[in-house]
């Protein structure tokens, strides 16, 4: 479920990508939100809990992820504008770490050896793949900024893991999705005074598409957190390098040079780690299963 959450991710970035330079960051969370709640939906009727799944007995829980989430998204889309794709990206790729420190405070989840060997073989992965980007930049107010959201995403995306983590065990996965997007849709939509343009064809596709992955990839990842520990699906999220290499090249015949073969060696490797220690985890509830 994480690794086709991170699939559907890198698909919404791409059209995200494809629109950033003329339509505003807030219409972009409008519609990537409200045309979320087309899967959103299906999948609670799918599933029998549409419109009862959506009752919930932790109303606060449900506003504090939805709050995290929306800083999270409106700082993401916004850190593109002052910082180069290369850059925002390892930024984001700090919030695995911090979800992994957060799942140990907040959730009292064992880290184990593994894990932290997972996330930090990824991060040197991503750290060698920009590490080229960032001796050639120069600081200037534009990139302070930049950071400043940057780190603001992945600080705030982290917690809107751990909260997800916490509800999953209790609340539907289509609700803790759902409400998300409905709140994004509002937030967006307050937005509109300050200047939406009228979409073209080709730009109103990007914004339904850029909804419709990012709904099902948060019903994906929303149900990862219900059956594995935040700490250990960290590590997952840096296979989204792949994704984005693969797309790269088929829309904009960008070429990887060889630090990021390198990188994706490291990434995988973090990625086999922690998934070997799932599978032995596996075996050995199935070792107690038998035994009892």
């Amino acid at each position: 479920m994480r690794i086709g959450a991170t699939l559907f991710f890198a698909i919404m970035v791409l059209f995200i990508k494809l629109l950033a330079a003329g339509v505003p960051v807030g219409q972009i969370v409008f519609y990537r939100s409200a045309i979320a709640l087309i899967p959103l939906v299906i999948f609670l009727m799918m599933c029998g809990e549409f419109p009862g799944g959506l009752k919930t007995k932790r109303p606060i829980g449900h506003i504090s992820r939805c709050v995290f989430g929306c800083i999270a998204m409106f700082a993401s889309f916004a850190s593109l504008e002052y910082l180069p794709m290369a850059d925002a990206a390892i930024i984001g790729f700090l919030a695995p770490i911090i979800t992994v420190l957060l799942a140990r405070v907040f959730l009292s989840e064992v880290v184990t050896t593994a894990r932290w060997v997972g996330v930090l073989l990824g991060f040197s992965g991503v750290l060698l793949l920009i590490y080229p980007q960032l001796t050639e930049l120069e600081l200037g107010a534009s990139y302070v900024i930049g950071v400043v959201l940057g780190l603001l995403m992945a600080f705030f995306t982290a917690l809107a893991k751990i909260q997800i983590r916490s509800l999953a065990q209790s609340e539907s996965a289509g609700a803790i999705a759902l409400y998300f997007a409905v709140c994004c849709a509002f937030t967006g939509l307050l937005t509109l005074p300050f200047g939406w343009v009228t979409p073209n064809h080709y730009q109103l596709f990007l914004l339904v598409g850029s909804g419709m992955t990012g709904g099902v990839a948060h019903i994906m990842m929303t149900l990862s957190y219900k059956y594995s520990q935040a700490s250990k699906l960290a590590t997952f999220e840096y296979l989204i390098l792949g994704f984005a290499a693969v797309l790269d090249y088929i829309f904009f015949q960008i070429i990887p040079q060889w630090n990021f073969y390198i990188s994706a060696t490291l990434v995988l490797i973090a990625a086999i780690v922690v998934a070997v220690e799932g599978k032995n985890l596996f075996t050995k509830l199935q070792k107690q299963m038998i035994n009892s």
